[in-house]
Order: C-alpha cells, then sequence, then structure tokens
C-alpha cells in the first residue's frame, strides 16, 4: 500500500504548494515511487508544477527523478451508484489506479473547504499543515484569547481534522499523523515568535499534532517553478557553487522530511 501524504489547510498562502513541491522530488529522487495529486482544480500550482518540470527535462533532454502526475478521471453520472458522490468516484479512482504502482503519493489540498479536500483528509497517512508564523493563520487551527497565551478551543479546520481521524477510526485504519509546519520563522526572539510557539505546544497537547519547522522565506523555493526544479537539482543543471542561502534551503529541506519520519526514508540528499 502507498503511503498517503496530504498537505492541506484551509487558508492560502501558507506553503502548502511549495511544500508539496519539494517533498513530491525530495522522495522521487532519494529513489521512492512517488505520484502527485493537485486538487486545487482552479489554481493547480502542483500540477503546474510537475507538468513544467515535464517539460524542461523533454526541451532540455535531462533525465531526473520526479513524481508521476495523477489526474482525477472524467466520469459520467450514468456511472454513479444512487447517491454517490462524483467527486468521491473520482478521487477514490484515481488512488486505486495509483497504488499498486506507488511507494508515496503526495496530494496538495485547496485553500479552502471542498468536497475532494475533505475526503482527501480521511484519507492521510500523513497529514502536514503548512502555517505562516502568524495568529492570523493560527486561528484556523484554535482560537485564543486576547493575549493569546489561552487555546480557547479548537477552530474550522481542526474539526474538520478530528471528523477525518474518526473516520478513520471506524474503517479501522491507522491514525492519522498530523504534523503541523511553522513557516516564515523570522530569525529574532521576537515577542509573538514566542506566544505563537507557546500557543502551537499548547494546541498539540490538546488536539494531537506534532510540531515541526518549515521553511524560511527563501527566494530558491518559488524562482524555479517555470522549469519545474527544485534546490535540489541544482547541480544536475550545471551550477556548481551554492551560495549560503540554497545551502541553508537544503538543510531546512532534509530537517523536514527527517522531521515526516516517513516509513523507509532516509533524508540522504
Amino acid at each position: 500500500m502507498a503511503h498517503i501524504i496530504v498537505v492541506g489547510n484551509e487558508k492560502g498562502g501558507a506553503g502548502k504548494s511549495t511544500v508539496s513541491m519539494h517533498l513530491a522530488t525530495a522522495l522521487a529522487r532519494m529513489g521512492h515511487r512517488t505520484c502527485a495529486l493537485d486538487l486545487d482544480l482552479r489554481q493547480r500550482s502542483f500540477g503546474r508544477y510537475i507538468e513544467n518540470r515535464a517539460r524542461y527535462l523533454a526541451q532540455e533532454q535531462l533525465d531526473l527523478p520526479s513524481a508521476r502526475l495523477l489526474a482525477l478521471p472524467d466520469l459520467a453520472e450514468g456511472d454513479l451508484k444512487p447517491g454517490e458522490n462524483i467527486y468521491d468516484r473520482r478521487l477514490a479512482a484515481a488512488m486505486a489506479a495509483a497504488e499498486p504502482e506507488s511507494d508515496f503519493i503526495v496530494i496538495d489540498c485547496p485553500g479552502s473547504h471542498t468536497r475532494l479536500s475533505q475526503v482527501a483528509h480521511s484519507l492521510a497517512d500523513t497529514l502536514v499543515t503548512p502555517l505562516n508564523d502568524s495568529f492570523i493563520d493560527f486561528d484556523l487551527l484554535a482560537h485564543t484569547d486576547t493575549d493569546g497565551l489561552k487555546v480557547l478551543g479548537p477552530s474550522v479546520y481542526s474539526e474538520m481534522v478530528w471528523n477525518a481521524r474518526q473516520l478513520r477510526a471506524q474503517a479501522g485504519l491507522r491514525a492519522i499523523d498530523w504534523v503541523v509546519l511553522r513557516n516564515r520563522v523570522g530569525a529574532q526572539a521576537m515577542v509573538n515568535k514566542e506566544k505563537m510557539g507557546r500557543a502551537l505546544d499548547a494546541l498539540a497537547k490538546r488536539i494531537g499534532f506534532r510540531v515541526a519547522p518549515g521553511f524560511n522565506e527563501r527566494v530558491i523555493f518559488r524562482e524555479l517553478f517555470p522549469r519545474g526544479l527544485t534546490l535540489l537539482d541544482l547541480r544536475d543543471i550545471g551550477v556548481k557553487g551554492l551560495n549560503i542561502s540554497n545551502i541553508a534551503a537544503r538543510q531546512e529541506l532534509r530537517d523536514l522530511v527527517k522531521a515526516l519520519n516517513l516509513p523507509g526514508v532516509t533524508a540522504n540528499f
């Protein structure tokens, strides 16, 4: 069975597609059979990244490890059972076709609540939730008191994850390993940074997730998108001297892969 990694939250701009791109490429480069599925049917940043990569590699006659892009199959209403949701059926068909040939399936969810995203969360073996280091983003997970120190209760996204966990438990599946990534954390020891850390630690114990370091704000995480490349591909395209920022970015990706503790994966890149 493939290990399913879902990258999601219900807020845009948190870095979901960036995490998906780099995680899928890292897994492929480590020799794991990796598939990619983009459930943001409108924006398709993750899907377009995989397509950009295939086009660039063909253009430059390069053979680099890559994730295989999955597509949701088209279905007619007549193919559905009475009361069956078409999106449920399309997602199930895509997963059934990919699982026998995959070690990992990385699913990028949209920054909004959709039926596809809801179902994908219930399929997750590992759920990765990127979060900007801001109480605006934290509000998606939980509500706090006015000084940001006391967690008053879970918010909408946490409740959706709870429902997904309940569905998996009812089906006899293993529990979701939920990992919240702190993205764009400032280097200085600011008051907001300390408050966010305390609030996340308190919420992690309350609703059951792990906190891991994400990506800092670095150009290298974005500038290679038109070619479908990542910082791991730089040497393969002739870039020999990595600058300090690129080396730090590589370490951040390595730390992320280690923190996820995926089965059979060592961050040897």
